[in-house]
């Protein structure tokens, strides 16, 4: 039987997009996700040649190891060779493809429950592209139906192959080898390890950085930390952890590609501003960011170009491709954090490559970095930016082609000027690069955006302080709770 990505999609209900492929555990079984990955094995194929190799990963969820088992018996059916890396970050499993120049995929699903997971593919330079999402949904796979049983799992176990350890130290080694043997000494550090895929990693290559190292809250049970969206609850433990004498506490999510890090009084620095810092720190000249982040970034006027993009970390890596120039260092970052490295760069005598996928362990190990040999603590550092706080929040079930009529509505006849003008003063400009972004004379701004991928409109603001951007986001929540 031949069956297209497409009509998979429409018969699972498992989303494919340029994060991968995403969905409840239930819905993702063994015949799912093994057609996925015939479809972006012939598309490798046919776009990157290779050995005919592929390298694969998973994070912590209870659900990981039954499917990476049907990845391999997909890639084994294609005839192409499996090496297992483990439970690793995905930033780790994409750096393996990018050195060995071989397809990889990382099992997670990120930051979400554990009742979904989801397949990452990455290409052997890095992150599929919109382009390779295309050539993967346009894929035709035929399928032995006779694998499978009625609930669509393998009939027949399929054993993982022996771990490939490699993939782990070299990710590891990368920072420790770059930043030095001292560069953290003299910090006492906490780990919130959780349910994070790199929660030992963090650990142990802090604790070669010279940091003195204390793991917290780890759990057994799979938590969802969205660095995005912090858990009232993880804010509180971050408090209470830092009245204990803590520099800093660094942890990340499911998948350890998105960073959190704490200063020490255990306030959580926002992902666009955490960017901000470690672009500072690594002496970055070019700098691409999605167009709802943190606007300090052009207002501190430490970089020599920047790009805003559309969200999306494929967006970020278009242009950051864009901004490579000769002698010119060029690296991006996302709201949530996570920080992606286009070019080489080079400090104090030493090359670190490039990394072009989010990565967790740079950002915050960048800013520990600058902290430590300007005998600072991180907070400080947050200090020297320009005073702009950002905040953002979203309304649920509001179906997707309602929200965006409600967007385009606004931008009409003078709607925004009439709805806002209460709220945030005079509109003086406006922005369509992904959604609807209002800047107004108090500086203030609104951005409202229909999501991609889910029935919600997502709400982005920034104001002077902190307390003004969330009473500027709560108004803004409160009028688009009356729309729907």
């Amino acid at each position: 039987m031949e069956i297209s990505v497409n009509t998979l999609m429409q018969e699972s209900g498992v989303s494919f997009g340029t994060s991968g492929a995403r969905g409840l555990v239930t819905a993702m079984t063994d015949r799912v996700c093994y057609i996925y990955t015939r479809a972006f094995i012939q598309h490798c194929e046919a776009t990157y040649p290779s050995e005919h190799c592929i390298a694969i990963a998973g994070d912590l969820r209870p659900s990981t190891g039954r499917i990476l088992a049907s990845l391999v018996a997909a890639a084994t059916d294609a005839h192409w060779k499996v090496t297992y890396c483990g439970r690793i970050p995905s930033p780790a499993i994409a750096l393996y493809g990018i050195t060995h120049k071989l397809p990889t995929i990382m099992v997670t699903g990120s930051h979400i429950p554990d009742d979904r997971n989801g397949i990452k593919f990455n290409h052997p330079q890095g992150e599929i592209s919109k382009k390779d999402e295309t050539g993967i949904r346009s894929q035709n796979v035929a399928v032995d139906e006779s694998l499978f049983n009625a609930q669509g799992l393998l009939k027949t176990p399929v054993q993982i192959p022996a771990e490939e350890t490699s993939a782990a130290n070299d990710y590891e080694n990368r920072y420790i080898d770059f930043f030095g043997s001292q560069a953290l000494s003299g910090f006492t550090l906490g780990v919130y390890q959780h349910s994070a895929v790199g929660r030992d990693m963090l650990v142990h290559v802090l604790e070669s950085l010279g940091a003195y190292v204390k793991p917290l809250g780890r759990s057994e049970k799979f938590i969802p930390v969205d660095t995005e969206a912090i858990r009232p609850e993880d804010s509180q433990l971050a408090r209470e952890w830092a009245a204990q004498g803590y520099d800093a506490i660094l942890s990340t999510d499911g998948d350890s590609d998105r960073p959190l890090l704490a200063d020490d009084e255990g306030e959580w620095f926002r992902g666009d501003v955490l960017g901000i810092l470690a672009a500072q720190a690594l002496k970055i000249s070019r700098v691409a960011t999605p167009v709802s982040c943190n606007t300090a970034l052009e207002k501190c006027e430490s970089f020599n170009k920047t790009c805003r993009t559309r969200i999306g970390s494929p967006f970020v890596i278009e242009a950051m491709e864009s901004l490579c120039e000769k002698g010119k260092s060029v690296a991006g970052y996302e709201a949530n954090g996570g920080f992606l490295l286009e070019t080489d760069i080079e400090l104090n005598g030493k090359v670190l490559k490039a990394l072009p996928t989010r990565d967790a362990l740079l950002p915050m190990i960048a800013v520990l970095a600058e902290a430590r040999e300007l005998r600072r603590n991180v907070a400080d550092l947050l200090r020297r930016l320009p005073k702009r706080f950002t905040a953002s929040d979203r309304i649920k079930n509001f179906p997707t082609e309602k929200s965006k009529a409600k967007v385009e509505w606004i931008q009409q006849n003078g709607n925004a000027e009439k709805l806002f003008a209460s709220i945030a003063g005079k509109l003086v400009s406006t922005n369509n690069t992904d959604g609807f972004r209002m800047i107004f004379d108090s500086d203030e701004i609104i951005h409202l955006r229909p999501s991609g991928n889910a029935p919600e409109l997502r709400c982005y603001v920034e104001a002077d302080s902190s307390e003004r951007a969330e009473a500027l986001k709560k108004a803004t929540l409160t009028l688009m709770e009356s729309w729907k």
